[in-house]
This record gives structure tokens, sequence and C-alpha cells, in this order.
């Protein structure tokens, strides 16, 4: 009964100790399902999102996919990060859990313990003292990059399946070894795609070094790679990965989001007692700092090793492909924009090998399993090199020290999930008209239609406590061909005012300049509520649907220039608002025309009259103009030629008839014709696919 009871306890100390971390660490409040109140921002919130329309959604095929959440513009489970193993484990029960009920608490206490139990697994294959193993394993769960994701990227808290692979790999024996590769690979294909792509490169590499001590035949391997892959491209199938296109997949980041050489030393505010070393903007995303307990342990490693008596050149010895797997994943981690602490080098790569990287463009993260190898041998070196006391006393005083210096970093991360609980998030949704709107649409849309709009946390939190599917989402990756499509049927629909009748939608200052020319005021609503400006198709002659007392004219909406007011375009400046179509994204200087046509909607005073316009050209050597016509409101007024690449001035006359014509149409329409619009690609000056031809940079009335 003693053995029992000892085994059992040895048995549940690792776990134990998890839990203990997760306390110190998160605290109690992220375990209540109903707790909410700390996933209301950035990621953690479309991740939340994403599992909410998904239990409220009838099942699909392939099992992972979210139609409600985000509509034709793209629904995989697995691009909102609502970790897809989870909510296929819960979704069965939805009808039993409460209407708040989040799950990702109980992910992190799961990080916590199978963090502490795989490398109590791993020290088990260096000492089989318990003492040893439980401060190792105590090291491993204070590990700042672990730490660091638990309140930004929910899913990738789960650093335990990088040291269940690592164990797979080093350990001896050979049974069930299938069956575990095989859980491991499915379970981290239904988590996250990055920590897949890790522990996938682990087992072909603990697969080759197998195949070439021959403790597996060159069949068996076969067999294995075959069976494994199809298992994995089943469940990366179910959790939605393919629902964009492999072009779809890539982006761009790809030398920013990297790991900087210095990364292990680098306290970036996680150290009470060490300076940040200075770093580039992207390098967070390959953040490792060791810690200053697991620095001082490390030194103690090296003194240990130099002395010859660890045995460590022959252990690494045994593990050829697993070096060369950590090597490549150093390389890829570091990108070929290389980071000395301040200092910057780079060596050019081929597109198409920059197209292939971009599809793990943060590839700063592929350095942690090379983080946690390194532990392993720094824990290694100091129970090899020293007495079994000597031992326990070294990684007992690096512990207090990493726990204690660390809480420079985990501290905060504590404060952000022990916020006071909640159950619902505040929502701007006040006015009575959004409940009898809920009611009467299907579907609630942002336009323009695009990923992370403006909003897109309100929009998305209305629409799942309504029961609504929308388009209005933040997604990892979207459709580019579904975004085209989606953006033409709008087009369609400015141009016809006819509007999708099972739709509420939700119209951006762009939007707005387009829909108040044509929409059909008669039957549509076409007003603003509570801050949205928004278009009810249909609203006016539905009998069931709250009417509105007597609203303003929808032209109304639309910002008045006063005569005299000399108006900036660019990043952020108050002349955007103006900006109907044909523009580029806005630039700190101005904002670019793209296309051989564009437009500016606003009002004006009855008083004005004259424009004066400062632009720039788009101009090269073989380049040497930009042709403009402007046209008010259909009438043309002006014909120009743009021949300086800066300084140009266009001065508009507001003739009696154009005058007429604004005040019958309620809105000057600003109408430019470039005749002469051309990208730089065209002139070999770049990639830049844009037909450009005249940057706004100031709007004046006169």
């Amino acid at each position: 009964m003693k053995d029992s009871a000892k085994r059992l306890v040895v048995t549940l100390l690792p776990l134990m100790i998890g839990v203990l971390a997760f306390f110190i660490v998160v605290g109690p409040r992220a375990l209540n399902p109903q707790n909410i109140a700390w996933l209301g921002q950035g990621d953690p919130a479309t991740h939340y999102l994403g599992w909410v329309f998904f239990r409220q959604s009838p099942w699909t095929f392939p099992l992972g996919l979210n139609p409600t959440y985000g509509l034709e513009l793209g629904n995989g489970l697995i691009f909102s990060d609502s970790n897809p193993l989870l909510a296929l484990l819960f979704k069965p029960f939805t009808g039993l859990l409460p209407e708040t009920f989040q799950y990702f608490g109980l992910w992190f206490l799961g990080c916590f313990m199978l963090q502490s139990w795989f490398a109590w697994k791993l020290l088990g294959l260096i000492t089989p003292h318990v003492t040893l193993r439980a401060l190792g394993a105590a090291l491993f769960l204070f590990a700042p990059p672990m730490i660091m994701r638990i309140p930004v990227h929910l899913s990738l808290a789960g650093h335990f399946v990088i040291l269940a692979a690592l164990y797979l790999a080093l350990r001896p024996g050979d049974e069930r070894r299938r069956l575990a590769w095989g859980a491991l690979l499915g379970c981290t294909a239904l988590i996250h795609a990055y920590l897949l792509a890790m522990v996938a490169l682990i087992w072909l590499a603990d697969l080759a070094a197998r195949c070439f001590k021959r403790k597996l035949t060159v069949r068996k391997a076969t067999v294995e790679l075959v069976v494994l892959f199809a298992l994995v491209s089943l469940c990366c199938w179910q959790a939605g990965y393919f629902s964009v296109s492999g072009a779809d997949a890539a982006s761009d980041g790809f030398g920013l989001y990297r790991a900087n050489i210095l990364t292990l030393f680098s306290a970036n505010a996680w150290s009470y007692t060490l300076k940040d070393i200075p770093n580039g903007l992207g390098d967070s995303e390959g953040f490792g700092y060791l810690g200053l307990g697991l620095l001082l342990l490390a030194i103690c490693g090296f003194v240990g090793g130099l002395q010859g008596q660890t045995g460590v050149g022959a252990r690494l010895r045994r593990y050829h492909f697993l070096l060369l797997a950590m090597a490549g994943l150093t390389v890829f981690a570091v990108s070929n924009n290389i980071a000395l602490g301040p200092l910057n080098f780079s060596y050019p790569l081929p597109e198409k090998v920059l197209a292939i990287a971009n599809i793990f463009r943060a590839s700063g993260r592929m350095f942690w399993p090379v983080y946690y190898a390194i532990i392993l041998l720094i824990i290694f070196l100091v129970i090899r090199a020293n007495q079994t006391r000597a031992a326990v006393c070294l990684l007992a005083l690096a512990l207090v020290i990493q726990v204690s210096d660390t809480r420079s970093g985990w501290s905060v991360v504590r404060k952000r999930l022990m916020v006071e609980p909640s159950a619902q998030w505040a929502s701007p949704f006040v006015d009575p008209f959004w409940k009898s709107a809920a009611a009467h649409y299907p579907k609630i849309r942002w336009i323009l239609p695009q990923n992370y709009s403006p909003q897109w946390l309100d929009i998305a939190a209305f629409a799942a406590n309504h029961g609504l599917s929308t388009d209005a989402v933040y997604l990892g990756r979207m459709s580019s061909e579904q975004r085209v499509r989606a953006d033409q049927h709008t087009s369609e629909m400015f141009a016809s005012g006819q509007y999708d009748a099972d739709s509420l939608y939700l119209l951006s200052d762009r939007a707005l300049l387009q829909a108040v020319q044509t929409a059909d005021t008669r039957t549509d609503l076409l007003t603003e509520i509570d801050g949205f400006t928004l278009l009810a198709p249909g609203w006016k002659q539905c009998r069931e649907c709250l009417q509105l007392p007597a609203e303003k004219a929808p032209q109304q909406l639309i910002t008045e220039l006063a005569a005299g007011q000399t108006t900036p375009f660019g990043f952020g400046a108050a002349g955007n608002v103006f900006l109907a179509q044909g523009w580029s994204v806005p630039e700190p200087w101005g904002v670019w025309s793209s296309g051989p046509n564009a437009e500016l909607v606003m009002r004006i005073p009855d008083s004005a009259r004259r424009l004066r316009l400062e632009t720039t050209a788009f101009l090269a050597p073989s380049h040497v103009r930009q042709g403009v016509v402007v046209r008010l409101n259909g009438l043309e007024a002006l014909t120009a030629s743009l021949d300086k690449a800066d300084g140009n001035t266009l001065e508009v006359s507001l003739t009696p008839a154009i005058r007429q014509r604004i005040k019958a149409d309620g809105l000057l329409r600003l109408q430019l014709q470039f005749a002469d619009a051309i990208s730089p690609q065209q002139l070999g000056m770049g990639q830049d696919p844009r037909k450009l031809a005249m940057g706004l940079k100031t709007l004046t009335v006169n």
C-alpha cells in the first residue's frame, strides 16, 4: 500500500506542479467558463467569437467550417484561432452548456499541467531522481515565451506539444511509436498550424534517424510516413485549413517577424535585473528570453561541461537528424533579415522561396523547439556535472531566481487575466432599433467588405448575441477570390441601388459616399444610429419593424466643408471621409488615385465659388505628363495637364450651372478622369500594379 501511494504521488506530482504554476501566473478567474471579461479585445476576442458562432451553427462537412462567422469571405474555424480541438469537443454538448461559455481558461490549465508532465518525462531520460525532475519541470513552466502568449494568442500557449515531440524523438524505445506520433500530430493539427509545423519537423527527423539506424525498415518508415501524413491531412481538412486556397494561406511579414540572434538574452521587460537589449520592430514574435535563473544555471552547466564529465558530446552524436532539424528551425526563425541586437544584416532570397516562407511569416516562433532543447541541455549539464545534492541546490536556486525575476513579465499577464469577471461585453448598440433589426435580418454586414474592419468586434459580438451571420470579422486568413467577388457584388449594389433583402448593412465613410447617391430612400432606411451609419433594405415597408421618427435627409450624413477651409488628405487625415472611389490607401503625405477614374463626394455651402486642389503627379522620364479631366456632378469643369511631380494646383470654378446641379443633387460630386494613368510595374519601377496618375494632398473650398 505504501509503495502504491508513493507511486501515485510521484505520478501526480508533475500535474500538481503545473496546477500550482497556473494559479501563480494566470489566477483562478480565467477558469470560470462564464467569465469573458478578459477576452474582450484583440486576438482573444476573435478566438472566443469564432467558438460562439461555431456552437450556434449547424454541423457542416468538413466539421471545422464556421459559415456564419465570415460568410463568403472565409470561415475556417482554424483561421479564427478558436482551437478546433476543444471547439469540436464541446460543440456536441452545446445544449447543456450555459449561454455564455468559454473553454480557454481550462485550456490554459491543461497547458500548464501538460507542459509540466512532458518536461517531467523529458527529465526522466536524464535522471530518475524525483526532486531533480520536479525542479526541472518547474523551470520549464516559467518559460517566458510560453507565458507571453497566454493573453494574446491563446492556442499558441500549447507549448507542451513541442515538449511531447522532443520526448518522442529522444526516448530510446519504439513502443507504440506510430500511435503516439499519430495522436500528437492529429491533436496538434487541431490546435495551431505553427505548432503543427514544429512537431511535424521533429517527427520527420525522428523517422529519418530511426530508419538510418535501422530501428525501422524502409517499408515500415514509408508506411508510417504515408499513414500519418494522411491522418494530418484529414485533421487539417476537418479543421478548415483548406477553406482558403494555398495562395491565400501566405501573407507578408517573413523577415520582419523574426528571431533576434540575441533573443535568449534579451529580457524585453521580463526581468527586474537585466536591461533590455534594443531590437527590431517584429522581433517580439521570436521572443526567446531564457530568464535570469536559467541564464545563471547555463553558466553552471557550461562550467560543468568544460570538465568533460557530462558525456554530452556522446549524447548529442546520437541525434544527428534532430540537431539538423534544430539548425534548420533556427535559420528559418532568424530569416534572411538577420538581427543582432539593434544591428541588421540581410541577404536576398528568390521570390518563390519568399512566397513559401510567408506561409509561416512569423518565422521567429519556429525557434521554440530550439529554445526548449537548450533548456533541456542546460539541465542535463548541471545534473551530470554535479553530485545530486549540489544539482538539487543549483536547480532550486535557479527556480527561485527564475520565478522572482520573470515576475516582471508574468505579473502583467496575471493582471490582464484577473480583471473583474463578467459574462458579457459592453455594447454600443443600445437603441431599440437594433433589437428590431436583429429580428428582421438574418445577416449583418460591413461594407466595404474587408478583414479586420473598423468596429468588427462590436458588430460581431452583436451578431453573436442575436444569432446573426456576419462578415465583420477578424480572421488569420481570408479567400482573396471571394473577397474580389464580394467587392464586385458591392459595386453592383452601389450602382443599382438594389441591396440584398436579408442583410442589414453598416457603412464605412467611403461606402456612405457611394450608397447615398443611389439608395432608394422611399423603401430603404439610410440613417445614423448609435454612431453607426446603416442601410436597412426594405425597412420602410416592414410592418413589424420599429419605425423611426422623421430622419434627416441622407445627404446630411455627409460632412460639409466650410468656405475657406483647407482639408488635408493622407493617413488619418480629415479629408479621407470624402474619398468615394478610385483611391489607394492613404499615405502620410496624401493619397494616390488608383485607376483611370476617381471621385470625391461632399457637401459644400451655397456661397462656395471655387475649389483648389494641391496635387502631385506620377511621372517618369518616359512618362512626362498626366492628363486630368475634372467633372462636377457630371458637368465638365476643367481639363489640365500635370507635368510636375509635386507642386501642382488645380483651380476649379463653380459656374452657375454647376452650382444649380449641386443644389439639386444635394452633394458635390468631384469626378476625375486620368487618360494617362500607368503603374510603376509597367514603367519598370517595381512590382506595384496600381495605375497611378494624381496624388491628392489638400482641397480648399473658396
